[in-house]
């Protein structure tokens, strides 16, 4: 009998379902779009009312789509049986927060909540904790805890606390009600083996947990006495590691998503971090991209260090004896994709003319231009900035627009910005005694965008190596699923048998880096101006 490990991989918009067999040949993919998207506007209910600014919410029934009509198509399309599955793996986006009651329903379900939006899934990017999260920042500073240096020595509302804590303070009655606030990765993998089980990765980026302290109740008693004392039994479960097995599938789920009970259930990890898996990135000194609709920055490590703006440093979070750190930029593929809905109409029919995508067009016109040809510089702060200021209410600029500034040179601009972003954390990571000898970029962006690679090499002035899948995420969910199900002794011996090639090398071209050199350095003076000697600039015209 064949055997086949599921990776089922959440991401921003939908979700995906891959089947690979233990050699690392990808069987079957199904994408399953979330119906409601990213909520921002107003529930998805009769007479809801508009969403506060900042508020990014999702439906927890788009997550349930996604396992019951994506598993059955992918086990559909690649002609794989049930009893041929030997476990399932599960990435999500993080930090993804939902109240749910004792039995795992989440309260937006239940009418009483259906139109509080504190009761909805508090998707990553929702930054309406921001009050709350300055709140904890200022405490533990003031506490002088250690915590922070593993933190970038920032608090970032985008972070598991913040989100639990705004809800604590805005509505009072979702948060009596809630048994449990958990982690989207973590939800999915209780409801599949029935019992509250929790990642060392979901908890160690989002939660201020360690292996060692556990939970920081210490401080979360300065906040308020009643939030520290009644969310120990909100964090409740078992805490388990990446690579270990949460459970086994139990027999009403098994009905529900086309697999036999029993099926072993890897513990979570957060999406980015599971395409290292994907794509064997398994040694220091490599610096890994993510790039989707935000990018993550992550490197390994074997010593615990202080580095400034990352969200944090974890044991174990992704190979075994190992910290894992993550950094990131919270608009890229969302920036591009929000710009190219507001190209003028003659564009988008030139493109469909062409029978090509209008981010295909806008790439053929913005590679006519060399580097500074188009006199724009950009902040891609349009999402605010997550590393290295960790500041959500900072917000874009575009510097040089002139009366015969065309789209296709800001959006060029644009392009630029988010390597000049990535840049300053390589420069960040480097500055800590992480030196970076390799760097590898993965996801649905580098496969299709050849200008921004060639851009990122540029700007880096380093050879970027890109995978030859869009799935790496993915692909490291059914890496744990294998490790579940018994199919590896190890992590580092799925990795290497399941992980997926590269495709191409970028490499800097050196008239570009020279003049990239002295872009960056202009962005810098923008950079530090508007983000660190006039941060509350931004802010007050965000909040007029």
């Amino acid at each position: 009998m064949k055997k086949y490990a599921i990776g089922i991989d959440f991401g921003t918009e939908s979700g995906r379902v891959l089947i690979i067999d233990l050699n690392g040949q990808i069987v079957s993919t199904s994408i399953v779009p979330y119906k409601d998207g990213v909520i921002t506007s107003r529930l998805p209910i009769k007479k809801s009312e508009q969403l506060p600014q900042g508020f990014a919410l999702q439906n927890p029934n788009n997550y349930l789509d996604v396992l019951k009509i994506g598993m059955h198509d992918a086990l559909q399309r690649g002609g794989v049986a049930k009893e041929e599955v030997i476990g399932v793996g599960i990435s999500f986006t993080s930090s993804t927060v939902l109240a749910v009651d004792g039995n795992l329903q989440p309260l937006c379900f239940e009418p009483t909540f259906t139109k509080n939006p504190h009761a909805w899934v508090k998707l990553w990017k929702h930054h309406g904790a921001s009050e709350e999260a300055a709140l904890i920042y200022d405490i533990v500073k003031d506490r002088k805890e250690q915590i922070l240096r593993h933190y970038g020595n920032t608090v970032s509302a985008e972070w598991f606390l913040p989100k639990c804590l705004e809800t604590f303070y805005k509505a009072p009655e979702v948060y009596e009600h809630a048994t449990f606030f958990i982690e989207a990765a973590d939800w999915i993998v209780s409801k599949l083996v029935g019992d509250v089980v929790r990642s060392n990765c979901t908890l160690g980026y989002k939660s201020f947990w360690n292996e060692v302290d556990g939970f920081p109740f210490n401080f979360l008693e300065e906040i308020d006495p009643i939030f520290a004392q009644t969310m120990r039994g909100k964090l409740a479960g078992t805490i388990k590691n990446v690579g270990e097995t949460a459970g086994v599938l139990t027999e009403d789920m098994a009905n529900e998503i086309s697999l036999l009970p029993g099926t072993p259930i890897g513990t979570a990890i957060i999406d980015a971090h599971s395409s290292l898996l994907g794509i064997g990135a398994k040694e220091e000194k490599q610096l890994t991209m993510v790039m989707g609709t935000s990018t993550c920055h992550l490197m390994l490590n074997k010593e615990q260090k202080s580095v400034k703006g990352i969200s944090g440093s974890v044991y174990e979070a992704i190979f075994p004896n190992v910290y894992a750190y993550e950094a990131g930029q919270p608009a890229v593929g969302d920036l591009f994709g929000s710009y190219i809905k507001q190209i003028p109409k003659e564009y988008s029919e030139e493109a469909k003319r062409q029978n090509i995508s209008p981010f295909q067009y806008m790439e053929q016109l913005a590679s006519k231009f060399a580097p500074g040809e188009n006199k724009l510089l950009a902040l891609d702060w349009m999402n605010g900035n997550r590393s290295v200021l960790a500041n959500f209410d900072l917000t874009g600029l575009i510097i040089g627009l002139t009366l015969k500034t065309k789209p296709e040179e800001v959006y060029r601009a644009l392009l630029e910005a988010t390597a000049f972003g990535a840049k300053t954390i390589v420069l960040s990571y480097e500055a800590a005694g992480l030196p970076i000898e390799k760097i590898f970029a993965c996801g649905g962006l580098p496969k299709r965008n050849a200008l921004l690679m060639q851009i990122y090499a540029d700007v880096l002035n380093r050879e970027v190596t890109v995978s030859a899948t869009e799935q790496a995420s993915g692909v490291g969910a059914s890496v744990l699923g294998a490790v579940a199900g018994g199919g590896f002794e190890s992590i580092y011996d799925a990795v290497e048998q399941m992980k997926q090639p590269f495709e191409r090398v970028y490499r800097p071209i050196a008239e570009n880096v020279n003049t990239y050199d002295k872009m960056f350095t202009m962005y810098e003076q923008l950079y530090n101006y508007f983000g660190v000697e006039q941060r509350h600039f931004m802010k007050d015209l965000l909040h007029l």
